[in-house]
């Protein structure tokens, strides 16, 4: 891939890179001041987006250009832009550090998103537990407030736009758009049925888009450089880099901002290889919700949306999960059953008892008190969960159930057979 141009990590090398000074001096906020003054329409900035091939980067990757195309601008009344900095899936950790060193970016592009679709009002909800996110967010809104580059009464200008910043509960399901929207309105974070859509329908029932923290940080560079050399850092229809949150059984963990496109294999030998010379033996590419694919597979794949998907998995949050050989699939299944039964809203029955049956089965079989027919029982439960349920939470992990069983069976029916793991150490 040669060369890599960084897009959100690109002030990484600056001393101090979260101010405002730090930011102007690489050229932040000129794509807001152009819009200030007149320089730039929504026309014009809308198809720069969807000319990008801008996907979401908080796991569904939808075309993003698209999905501000959605709200009409010119619709009565409020409308609202929130950026989604919840970053509650398992093995992601980028959103964090876009918050912590590159604060301004993702506000200008909040603030360019309001242009676009009419909105004066921003929120962005962060996950409670970010303290230093949190604290250097504030910081930078609060710069850019005294800059006279955000609020509701901009001098010389038609365009506002404030920005408030929103501190979430800790609340797995307030990563799902409709719930992060009821969750800033006050209320329990229930995932809201759809239709209506947030567009139509969103904040206090109001016209709405929400967009992941990595994708807002990726406007900005959209209109400095153009669309055409942002889309040519990746691959078509998989414009851009995207930050790997890379974890697990590697000697150097981290988060790697990457063209969209690049092979996995080139992306685990950034990371330093699979630690003490083991083997690698399989990957959650996308975070905990995505399908695991082994180590074969994996070897021969490149890091986008869709060869991912074509593979049966999803790129996801971008959460790479490396395991190696010494790895007891059951144990991993276990705690991953766990957690969603515990994050479960219980808002839809399919979600509510589905998950706490897949994570009682999997601890029997973990516990030595496996039956022969569990492994069915498991594919049937997580059947009977996908796509029946008001959010993607069920199937979050119904998806890795079914992928654990297809791609490891033998383990699973080993554990149940013997009571104790076939990986040596286990």
């Amino acid at each position: 891939m040669g060369n890599i141009n960084h897009v959100c990590f690109r002030n990484f090398d600056l001393d101090q890179p979260w101010t405002f000074e730090a930011y102007e001096n690489m050229g932040g906020y000129k794509a807001w001041r152009k819009i200030l003054r007149g320089e730039l329409t929504r026309e014009f900035v809308l198809e720069e987006m969807k000319a990008s091939e801008l996907r979401g980067r908080g796991g569904a990757g939808f075309p993003t250009g698209l999905k501000w195309s959605f709200l009409n601008p010119n619709a009565p009344g409020q409308k609202y832009v929130v950026c989604n900095s919840d970053e509650g899936e398992p093995g992601t950790c980028k959103d964090r550090d876009i918050l912590r060193y590159n604060p301004h970016q993702v506000i200008e592009g909040m603030a360019i998103a309001g242009f676009v679709m009419g909105a004066t009002v921003g929120y962005n909800y962060i996950r409670g537990e970010f303290y230093e996110p949190i604290e250097r967010f504030e910081i930078a809104l609060q710069e850019a407030k005294a800059a006279g580059l955000i609020g509701l009464e901009l001098k010389d200008t038609k365009v506002a736009f404030d920005l408030h910043t929103h501190i979430g509960a800790g609340a797995y399901i307030c990563g799902e758009e409709t719930a992060l929207l009821e969750s800033l309105e006050g209320k329990k974070g229930y995932p809201r049925f759809k239709p209506p859509f947030p567009a139509n329908f969103g904040l206090y029932g109001q016209p709405t888009t929400v967009n992941n923290t990595e994708s807002f940080a990726s406007v900005p560079i959209i209109l400095e450089k153009g669309s055409k050399w942002f889309s040519e850092q990746g691959i078509p229809n998989n414009g851009g880099t995207k930050i790997f949150c890379v974890s697990g059984h590697v000697n150097k963990p981290g988060n790697y901002e990457v063209p969209l496109g690049m092979p996995f294999s080139e992306l685990l030998e950034l990371a330093g290889g699979v630690r003490d010379g083991n083997k690698l033996k399989a990957v959650i590419p996308g975070g905990s919700s995505a399908p695991i694919l082994t180590a074969d597979v994996m070897m021969k794949i490149d890091m986008d949306f869709d060869s991912l998907a074509k593979a049966g998995s999803m790129l996801g949050s971008g959460a790479v999960i490396v395991m190696d050989e010494t790895t007891c699939m059951v144990k991993v299944l276990s705690r991953l059953a766990h957690f969603y039964d515990e994050e479960s809203c219980g808002q839809c029955t399919p979600c509510r008892e589905g998950t706490g049956w897949v994570s009682r089965i999997v601890h029997r079989i973990l516990h030595g008190d496996g039956k022969p027919d569990d492994l069915d029982l498991l594919d049937n439960v997580a059947a009977n969960m996908i796509g029946r349920t008001i959010c993607v939470l069920a199937d979050a992990l119904a998806m890795p159930v079914q992928s654990f069983i297809r791609c490891f069976r033998e383990e699973f029916e080993y554990f149940i057979e013997h009571g104790k793991s076939m990986v040596e150490g286990n």
